[in-house]
């Protein structure tokens, strides 16, 4: 059988199997939100060589200012968190135990994952290192890999407060995600505005939490029917003029990642821009629902969606791995265009869009073995899974650069 014949089979089947009150549009935009994860990590992230042949990181960005707006297309974690909170609403309403119960499950599904690819790593290392693998790869190979991980232990905190989040949609609807807003606007203020030389810089932390329980709390007003069209219309104006606002009168950063050398940075933690950039994303996603449901009724669509919303962990906790599994080797063969080279010319860029499709086959490859640790633990003994914990928080150290 061919190919072609063989994926229409597959997508025949995934097309039978999927329950008819299965939101298609919620998992179009979580699969996008998570696909933009990697290929945003990919094509902003680079790496130079030192005189030892050890990896550093690097970023486009740096040289190219100009590519600040990709950032804006790729920093998609307004809609992840949108999502989420449209998912756990209607999760949380169909418990059949406890809230306490409920919210077990949902941390375990999240912290499986997170284990295995620390604790693999914390095994793999001290062999790379036998190997040769220079110490300063493994340090930046260990930062690449632990950094998409603090989005799951906020998305827990988060996620913990749904029932909190149920009220204050039920009470204020769309609104409720107003005071969010304000309070990171007030922080910002402080550490941006006429009294910036004596804040502490601590104060910071504080617009965390608010800053992704905005779009996570739009999220449940959506789930619990609080926001119409005329409410998404608001967020996506709204949203877009405070964005334009912020960057032209203000003067954030028009990059929504960190940018090396730079004293100001949008995403950690979140500043206003971020979350004036989540409402226009989130309006926008509401007002598309319809059309993106209608189109992924088409069974070759819908397939891939079902694929890539079924690995969401894994690709969220492995593909920075992917692209190291290409440029660690990379590194022993020396300066290679896109892959080991500085970031910081046209070509650099060229090179690393022709590199991308072998860091999503690697990608893919891993995922085959690595998938297995989104499935409940069940012939795990209480020594792997205390082994298991041990060798994360040991690669957790390392990576923290605490050891």
């Amino acid at each position: 059988m061919s190919a072609p014949a063989t994926l229409k089979r597959a997508a025949d089947r995934i097309e039978r199997q999927t329950p008819a009150h299965r939101d298609r549009a919620v998992d179009g935009l979580r699969a996008l939100a998570l696909l933009a994860v990697p290929t945003g990590h990919w094509l902003l992230g680079g790496f130079t060589l030192d005189a030892e042949g050890g990896l550093h990181n690097a970023s486009p960005l740096s040289a190219f200012g100009a590519l600040a707006p990709a950032s804006w297309v790729l920093q998609m974690l307004g809609i992840f968190f949108l999502v989420g909170g449209y998912a756990s609403v209607l999760s949380y309403h169909r418990r059949k135990g406890s809230a306490g119960e409920w919210l077990k499950g949902r941390i375990a599904r999240l912290g499986r994952p997170v284990l295995g690819v620390t604790a693999v790593w914390a095994l793999a290392a001290p062999v790379l290192y036998a190997a040769g693998v220079p110490e300063a790869t493994l340090r930046t190979g260990a930062t690449l890999v632990i950094q998409p991980l603090w989005f799951v232990g906020v998305y827990v905190v988060v996620t913990a407060l749904t029932p909190y989040c149920v009220r204050a949609a039920r009470r204020l609807g769309g609104w409720a995600a107003a005071p969010l807003l304000a309070s990171v606007a007030a922080v910002d203020f402080l550490r941006y505005g006429p009294l910036a030389d004596s804040v502490p810089s601590w104060l910071a932390v504080v617009n965390i939490l608010p800053g992704w329980l905005f779009a996570y709390q739009l999220g449940v007003s959506w789930g619990e029917g609080r926001i119409g069209r005329r409410g998404a219309w608001l967020l996506l104006a709204g949203g877009t003029l405070l964005f334009a606002a912020l960057l032209a009168v203000f003067h954030y950063p028009a990059s929504m990642v960190g940018v090396p050398g730079e004293a100001r940075t949008n995403s950690h933690p979140p500043s206003l821009l971020v979350l004036a950039l989540a409402s226009a994303q989130s309006g926008a996603a509401m007002l598309l629902r319809g059309r993106l449901a209608r189109l992924l009724a088409r069974p070759g669509l819908w397939a891939p969606v079902v694929v890539i919303n079924l690995c969401a962990m894994t690709i969220l906790c492995w593909h920075q791995t992917a692209m190291l599994a290409a440029a660690v080797p990379g590194s022993f063969a020396g300066p290679l265009a896109g892959l080991t080279t500085a970031p910081d010319s046209l070509g650099w860029i060229a090179a690393r869009v022709a590199w991308m499709p072998v860091f999503a086959v690697l990608l893919v490859g891993i995922a085959r073995y690595a998938r297995r640790f989104e499935e409940p633990w069940t012939r795990a003994t209480a020594v792997r899974r205390t082994l298991a914990g041990v060798l994360a928080a040991g690669f957790a150290v390392f990576a923290l650069g605490l050891a």
